[in-house]
């Protein structure tokens, strides 16, 4: 007996390694029978600019690889390996997922005792130990619909009628046919294959695994709902939920999908409720994200500025002993300028940035303050209206912004409270050896606390408890000593621990690989987290890497005339500046978008680098990122762009 197993990869290269490093650990041995079990591994990928191919080719030369030139979409993709698949069973994996060693096996057995089972589904846990609703669906009706884009299904998750969209009624942890199977682990036997076909290429993303599991059923086989088969499914997408492209994609996909199983009046009326529900919801979304992101801002000036224009009075009022000392144009202009350029320097400082650092703030009004005080002193005789006015308004908009977050942190927001403002502590769950090389991984990140328990089979509450006495923000498994099976254990027991005993975030450390995968904060449970241990993807280097490429970028284009004679490469120089000024390539980095990398740091008479050289100064440069590096090496290159 042959398992076809179809994963199709879109820049997911660490999430597809750790996918494929758990298919080949399973484990597909039937008690009782005597019929082997063959495994083939299909991955399509599409198009990945992310080394995803290069990974596959490397480390896994079993896997039948189909390497796309463009992005044809989920459906087509699936479609290039089902068509070569010699399999009695086949299964559509998505590669951020995470299966158990008897994952298979159980489905497997499910089959051979269920002839009328066309179509299995599996109980799907986050990366936070939280079951996933969509594990079991019904049928998109459009009440059904109604009901979930509503909102009205979180009021009463387990009505039959109103919570039918994601089958309410029926337990999470009991066996149950259903109508609509999930497309991240979709398995199907030649016998429905045959009958149905290849999925629907109409479908470019979402609605393809309804429209399957519908045609299943179409065809007069079941689908299935098995809880005893269980994997980790991260959720990542390519579009984020409540973006207008994730949208428009969906709405495409569902209104397909009403044109062909509806007719007449029933699908006009159901297509049009369909769009006004899915734009009403994601112009919402859209709403709340703006303004979610502009409240703190709006807070901080709104207490800034109104400490500046207290401050403004009772210095007018006592020290000139005249209220209307100051004139119009200093409250309307002036001071809002003195408010906004503190907020931008505490901003770029990483003021803004969660958890909250109070020392970033610090610095960033401190740098403003300075630039307030030159550019007071630079100013005309008739414009300076204070210097002690200023002093005393950088010191109250420190304050009060302190003092915001200090509220937010009672009102225990995620990220403002006593736990944002320590070093992150993580525990690092295996073995001795295991354990030590994941805390040399994390070493180079900076300052956070690292603490291990080792153990390769720990129970709940010794979990718990060292979790609480380290006050750990992490718990990182290491896949190399614990099962799959162990670790969605751990995760589902400690997520539903009473109380607020645990708050940490859970990843694993897949073996031999310098990553770490997990799910982001319960605040954004839906976003894919990826940490590759490169400290230059931060937000603040990030954004500090962009200022300093446009103000050297532009300085470089201002100095033209002086340097642009004696550059060796002169085609390229206004080309770079160019690029690099408007975002489309930077001076310092890795790939086809740097015009230098870290290895042009070294002297130019240095022979050709081994490629494994090469690498290890390109891991060193993400992980230990420095400004000074980039200029050091953009200076030492300067005549060489």
């Amino acid at each position: 007996m042959i398992l076809s197993i179809v994963i199709v990869n879109y820049n997911v290269r660490y999430f597809l390694e750790q996918c494929l490093d758990s298919v080949f650990r399973s484990d597909l041995s039937i008690e009782g029978s005597a019929d082997a079990i063959e495994l083939e591994v299909f991955v399509v990928d599409n198009a990945s600019v992310d080394g995803s191919v290069e990974m596959v080719r490397e480390k896994y030369p079993s896997v039948r690889l189909i390497a796309n030139d463009d992005n044809p979409g989920f459906a087509k993709a699936n479609n290039q390996a089902l068509r070569l698949c010699r399999g009695e069973l086949m299964l559509l994996l998505n590669p951020d997922t995470v299966v158990e060693r008897d994952t298979f096996r159980k489905c497997v057995m499910f089959y051979a005792s269920h002839p009328d089972c066309g179509g299995l589904g599996v109980k799907m846990i986050n990366g936070e130990g939280t079951f996933l609703k969509e594990s079991k669906r019904g049928f998109p009706s459009p009440e059904t619909s109604f009901y979930k884009i509503s909102g009205l299904i979180r009021l009463f998750p387990h009505s039959r009628r109103i919570a039918a969209y994601y089958l309410g009624h029926l337990s999470e942890d009991e066996t149950n046919p259903i109508d609509i199977l999930p497309g991240a682990y979709l398995m199907i036997s030649r016998a429905a294959m045959e009958k149905v076909g290849l999925l629907d290429e109409s479908y470019f993303m979402y609605g393809e695994d309804i429209d399957f599991s519908w045609r299943i059923k179409l065809a007069g086989f079941e689908n299935y709902y098995l809880p005893s088969a269980r994997i980790i499914h991260y959720k990542g997408e390519s579009t984020k939920r409540g973006s207008m492209n994730y949208v428009y994609t969906f709405y495409n996909a569902m209104s397909i999908f009403v044109q062909r199983y509806f007719s007449g009046a029933n699908a006009r009326l159901f297509n049009a409720a369909l769009r006004m529900a899915i734009w009403g919801r994601a112009t919402v979304s859209w709403a709340k994200r703006i303004a979610a992101t502009a409240a703190l801002p709006a807070a901080d000036f709104a207490a800034a500025y109104g400490g500046f224009l207290l401050i403004k009075q009772a210095w007018a009022a006592g020290w000139a002993e005249n209220v209307n000392y100051y004139p119009p144009q200093y409250t309307r202009v002036i001071l809002p300028l003195y408010v906004l350029l503190l907020m931008l320097c505490s901003w770029l400082y990483g003021g803004y940035e969660k958890p909250v650092r109070l020392l970033r703030i610090g610095k960033g009004m401190a740098v403003g303050s300075a630039l307030l005080l030159v550019f007071y002193s630079l100013l005309d005789e008739s414009l300076r209206y204070s210097r002690a006015l200023l002093l005393l308004g950088c010191c109250w908009t420190l304050i009060s912004t302190l003092g915001i977050r200090g509220l937010l942190g009672l009102l225990r927001l995620p990220g403002f409270g006593r736990r944002s403002l320590r070093r992150r502590c993580c525990l690092i769950v295996g073995s001795t050896g295991e354990t030590q090389r994941v805390k040399s991984l994390y070493e180079t990140l900076g300052p956070i606390r690292i603490q291990t328990l080792h153990d390769t089979a720990p129970d709940c509450r010794r979990l718990a408890e060292a979790i609480h006495l380290y006050k750990a923000d992490e718990v990182i498994f290491c896949s190399k000593d614990l099962s799959i099976g162990q670790i969605i254990d751990l995760m589902s027991q400690l997520s539903h621990l009473p109380g607020r005993r645990c708050q940490a975030e859970f990843k694993i450390a897949p073996s031999e690989s310098d990553f770490i995968i997990g799910s982001n904060s319960i605040s954004c449970a839906e976003d894919l987290y990826t940490e590759e241990l490169q400290t230059v993807a931060t937000p603040l280097n990030r954004r500090n890497k962009r200022l300093f490429d446009f103000a050297s970028a532009l300085l470089l284009l201002l100095l033209s005339p002086l340097l642009f004679w004696p550059q060796r490469h002169k085609k390229r120089y206004f080309p770079d500046c160019c690029g690099v000024l408007a975002g489309r390539k930077t001076w310092v980095g890795i790939g086809e978008k740097a015009v230098f990398g870290p290895e042009d740091a070294l002297p130019r008479r240095t022979a050709a680098l081994a490629p494994e050289v090469r690498q290890r100064i390109h891991l060193r440069y993400l992980r230990n990122y420095r400004l000074a590096t980039d200029l050091q090496i953009l200076l030492k290159n300067l005549f060489a762009i």
